[in-house]
């Protein structure tokens, strides 16, 4: 059986995969420190679960008509499946998770088995990308042809886990795993480009002893992005950018920082983006909320939470984030408290344990 990286490669021969091959490929990342704490990877991923649920019930909703009629939103609403406030997952925390419990199961990243993962229960609010690759994957297309090419944010959604198995190991392998689990489901260049950049951010974050500073968020993404990317032309939705054309490294690079120089709010720049579920709006709502607020877990989640109009994606992006950069010590305990912990209708505490397996797992695999 061929390994992820001779997978990989021969797409790039082939040309079966939207992106560049850039060094990155070739560069390991920098080992953990001795004595990692988990805790941060934890928080990274209930990071991910709860910014998930702080939006679902308002997802999709206009900022300004959001407030009206909840307020600030700064803890769990009550659903149509609770009679009480409660963390319930929608397709953010579902992908996310049950491609940790295809790794923790198998000891590796297998890209077929995680499409067969996808396709085995309800999806929650499935987006109309992953929803093409389920029908494109059950009618026959093999994985690495069923994804779409699509700039929706379903990819960079759920990638946070892909970092876990290569904590080990630190190898050059976590970029191919990487880019091979984005294209299952959005082939697409600044789908995959954003997601390696962003793995590229959250082994980072690991690392860390302290918050950086606002820019690093913005350079950081930019400096992997630019060097994946191929030269499509992505488009704004709204008129604040009439003459744009370009990969979305360089409408990030145009934009964030100098709505960073402005020192707009979180809503009025997102505003600006409008902020919906096309990755040319989510990356910079993610990216200049983490500039804004990345120094305050709790404050950054809110503010995706309630200035974005895809604010579950968003949160949960963000949440992964800061989750990796404070750990879970820093979630607030009424959010944990709270959380029901599924991937699915009813397999209450899912998450905790899939998470507790893959702290327990002592050696992985990730190449095998």
């Amino acid at each position: 059986m061929p390994t992820n990286r001779e997978i990989l490669e021969e797409f790039f021969e082939k040309g079966k995969i939207n992106l560049r091959r850039g060094d990155l490929f070739d560069t390991p990342p920098e080992p953990m420190p001795e004595g990692f704490d988990f805790d941060r990877v934890n928080g990274m991923m209930l990071g991910l679960a709860v910014g998930d649920s702080l939006g679902k019930p308002t997802e999709g909703m206009l900022p300004n008509e959001r407030k009206t009629q909840f307020g600030e939103i700064r803890d769990y609403l009550p659903t149509r499946y609770s009679d009480r406030p409660v963390g319930l997952p929608s397709d953010d925390t579902q992908l996310a998770y049950w491609t940790l419990e295809q790794m923790i199961e198998e000891g590796r990243f297998i890209p077929e088995n995680v499409a067969k993962r996808f396709c085995r229960d309800r999806i929650f609010g499935i987006g109309s990308s992953v929803s093409k690759f389920l029908t494109n994957f059950k009618s026959g297309s093999p994985w690495y042809e069923a994804g779409p090419e699509s700039a929706g944010n379903g990819a960079l959604m759920r990638i946070a886990p892909m970092l876990i198995p290569h904590l080990k190991t630190a190898t050059a392998d976590l970029w191919v795993d990487t880019a091979l689990s984005a294209m299952i489901t959005h082939n697409d260049s600044g789908s995959i480009a954003a997601c390696v950049s962003f793995i590229n951010m959250l082994w980072q974050l690991l690392r860390m002893d302290s918050p950086p500073q606002p820019e690093w968020w913005l350079e950081t993404y930019i400096e992997a992005a630019k060097e994946l990317e191929l030269n499509k032309k992505y488009r704004p939705r709204t008129r604040a950018f009439p003459g744009f054309a370009g990969p979305i490294s360089q409408f990030v690079e145009e934009q964030v920082g100098e709505a960073y120089r402005k020192n707009k709010s979180v809503k009025d720049a997102c505003d600006l983006w409008y902020s919906g579920a096309y990755l040319l709006e989510t990356v910079p709502c993610v990216l200049f909320t983490l500039m804004k607020h990345g120094d305050n877990l709790e404050e950054a989640m809110v503010r995706a939470v309630n200035d974005t109009r895809d604010n579950d994606t968003i949160a949960a992006i963000v949440g992964a984030a800061v989750g990796a950069l404070h750990g879970k010590r820093r979630i607030p305990e009424r959010w944990l408290e709270n959380h029901s912990g599924r991937t699915s209708f009813s397999d209450d505490g899912r998450i905790f344990e899939l998470l507790e397996m893959a702290e327990n797992i002592s050696m992985w695999n990730p190449s095998a």
